[in-house]
């Protein structure tokens, strides 16, 4: 079970340099149900998610790269490319600070991964964290693949 929640970051009041990031490219062969291929950094994951914004179910596998090039010929949509800094927040849990890349440029989002739907609900942000869009479909991933960047509000 994943359970997430997602915040539209306008800017980082730190250096994010002096945290650890890896450098991620995803792409889907599947919007309904959600089937990803990611790459990170040299880690290739094929993903299969459920339904459902705060929290669903979640499966990964590992692929060779042979397999994930292999199938990244069958994707659809444009792929999302992006850098994400791994930042420690109160808690013992770590922000997911994901700095959109290509047609996504412009794009900053952080998100936080919880070990229970009580704990992300109970979870007060940092202000930096920005609005809240862990309901928006908007800005999901599988939504920026297809549609791009969102509109502003």
């Amino acid at each position: 079970m994943e359970i997430e929640r997602k915040f539209l970051t306008k800017e980082i009041p730190f250096d994010l340099t002096k945290y650890p990031y890896k450098q991620i490219t995803q792409a889907y062969i599947s919007f309904s149900p959600t089937i990803r291929i990611r790459q990170s950094d040299d880690a290739y994951i094929l993903t299969v998610k459920g339904k459902g914004h705060l929290a669903r179910e979640e499966f990964e596998l590992p692929l060779s790269k042979e397999d994930y090039d292999r199938l990244f010929g069958k994707t659809e949509g444009t792929p999302v490319i992006k850098k994400r800094y791994l930042v420690p927040v109160e808690g013992g849990l770590t922000a997911e600070v994901d700095i959109y890349e290509g047609e996504l440029e412009g794009l900053m989002t952080t998100e936080v991964e919880f070990p229970s739907l009580e704990a992300a609900e109970s979870f007060v942000a940092p202000a930096w964290f920005g609005k809240d869009v862990s309901e928006e479909k908007a800005y999901k991933n599988t939504s920026l693949s297809l549609y791009g960047m969102p509109k502003e509000e």
